[in-house]
């Protein structure tokens, strides 16, 4: 068998293992919870049984919550790391063009005007241009890159038999790779979306949690209806601030583009 087909064995096993896993797990932990409960009942004090219906019920709906809140907890602290990732990001990004810009101020006449002309063009279709592809299609602009391509051509095309010039042009070549890192992650940012299985662990803790007054047998009267009304109102609160968390470009929490802002204002400083 070629190496790619015991790969490929090696990846079909390894999925099948996992969904099985999926399955027997949930399935034995059931399977335990039941033993426990039927072997503790055997073994308690008669003291300890509870004669009300609502006993069990309780039980499942405290269950219900601890999942809800879990499942929220997780899937925030995962988000608000995207998030603070791709404003992370974007710092680095515009960092790395300033001190472009900045080192292109030193280099002869020529160079100088082309590569700061380059940065100052760049910097601006990244927030005119660049930032709405971004918040409609998750996705970076290709004219954007294509100015970026421009702008390190013209920094590696420098030639020179002055020693203080080729120094200048590796350090712009420094900034610019990390400035070439920064956009190819604040790509991946853009695309980014939360995986499915999460998604569908959160909406199933809702319906859940926005069932427990049904669960829980809870008399419709006006105050019922209140703090149910009351319950869905946080419950979607959440679940909307997560959605706009999970599209750190795009969503109704999204990175801001001071980055580039400062960094076109110090342009004109450095000017």
């Amino acid at each position: 068998m070629s190496s790619s087909g015991a790969d490929l064995v090696g990846v079909f096993r390894e999925v099948r293992r996992h969904m099985l896993l999926i399955f027997i797990v949930p399935v034995l932990a059931a399977i335990i919870a039941v033993a426990i409960f039927v072997i503790g009942d055997r073994l308690r004090p008669d003291s300890w049984v509870s004669t009300e219906e609502e006993a069990s019920g309780s039980l499942v709906l405290e269950l219900i919550n601890t999942l809800f809140l879990a499942v929220v907890a997780f899937v925030v602290v995962i988000c608000w790391q995207e998030y603070d990732n791709a404003h992370n990001h974007t710092v680095a990004e515009a960092k790395a063009l300033v001190d472009t810009y900045w080192t292109a101020h030193s280099m002869p006449d020529r160079e100088h005007r082309q590569i700061q002309g380059l940065v100052r063009d760049y910097t601006d279709q990244v927030l005119t241009r660049e930032w709405p592809v971004m918040q409609a299609d998750r996705r970076l602009s290709q004219p954007t890159q294509d100015t970026f391509d421009s702008l390190r051509d013209a920094v590696e095309s420098i030639n020179s038999t002055d020693p203080d010039v080729m120094d200048l042009r590796t350090s712009a070549m420094a900034s610019l790779d990390a400035a070439a890192e920064a956009r190819q992650d604040r790509a991946m940012d853009a695309s980014y979306q939360m995986p499915v299985f999460l998604y569908a662990a959160l909406w199933f803790g809702t319906v859940l949690l926005l069932c427990s007054a049904v669960l829980s047998g809870v008399e419709v009267t006006r105050r019922s209806l209140l703090m149910t009304a009351l319950l869905g109102i946080v419950v979607g609160t959440t679940v909307l601030a997560i959605y706009n968390l999970d599209r750190p470009f795009s969503g109704g929490n999204s990175v801001s583009k001071d980055a580039f802002e400062y960094a076109m204002s110090r342009y004109e400083h450095i000017t």
